[in-house]
């Protein structure tokens, strides 16, 4: 008898509501459950209101300020997987609006779990894929392993275990980066978390891209050079421990 396809969590927010309704209706014919997570709209929170932030060490980390929708984008993560956590389910796929929903995803996602039975997360879109180092390929013909330098971005598409999830949840509590960033920090987390070497989703061209954040407002939350040099140290001392997890784990 076959398994169970793993549940999808959507992070969505009310205002792309009809974001949610496309992935509904593109997993209309497989039988998957498919359940919604009514995301944070960081625009819509006055900044000093925020929970469980650390500014200061965003700052010193990341070189900027926060973007509402960064804001949004974390506390929208942890609700979803704070919500899988409490249903007990043993693994979920979460994923993001701005992705179409794939026929072949409950497959595909069943063959990563069996290729890498001790998998915690498993990211299936990424920005990037520098210095990618093979680890397995699933019978579905997905390539899986972890990247030498990063971060790879994206956070749009991911595989977590119960177990992984409660980690998350406990590792990632105050937000001290974006969470895309902090999501692959598995040297940090002890957490055995992994990427297939190309992305399993497509983002959708149809929908808005920048509700996080424009160039722009990336660069108006730029902090000078020389304010910087924190967030170059802290990035210089996270490659040598990415290139060990990499390496020796």
């Amino acid at each position: 008898m076959p398994s169970k396809p793993l549940p999808v969590y959507v992070i969505n927010i009310d205002r792309t509501y009809h974001h949610f309704v496309d992935i509904l209706e593109q997993a209309a014919d497989v039988a998957v459950e498919v359940q919604r997570i009514q995301g944070v709209d960081g625009s819509l929170i006055p900044r000093e209101t925020w929970v469980d932030v650390d500014h200061r060490k965003f700052v010193r980390r990341h070189g900027r300020t926060i973007l509402p929708g960064e804001y949004g984008c974390y506390r929208s993560h942890l609700m979803a997987l704070d919500q899988f956590v409490k249903s007990g389910r043993e693994a979920a796929v979460i994923i993001e609006d701005d992705v179409s929903f794939e026929a072949d995803l409950p497959a595909r996602a069943d063959a990563l779990r069996a290729a890498l039975p001790l998998a915690e997360v498993i990211k299936l879109m990424n920005h990037r894929w520098p210095g990618f180092r093979p680890l397995a390929k699933t019978n579905e013909g997905d390539v899986v392993g972890r990247c030498l330098f990063g971060p790879q971005g994206s956070a749009a598409g991911y595989i977590v275990t119960h177990r992984g999830a409660e980690k998350l949840l406990k590792s990632m509590r105050v937000m001290s980066l974006p969470f895309d960033v902090a999501l692959e920090r598995g040297w940090d987390m002890k957490l055995a978390i992994y990427s297939t070497a190309s992305n399993m989703l497509k983002f959708d061209g149809t929908r808005s891209t920048t509700l996080i954040g424009t160039r722009s407002d990336y660069r108006a939350a730029k902090l000078r050079p020389i304010g910087r040099l924190r967030a170059y140290l802290f990035r210089t001392s996270e490659l040598f421990r990415r290139l060990a997890f990499v390496l020796l784990s």
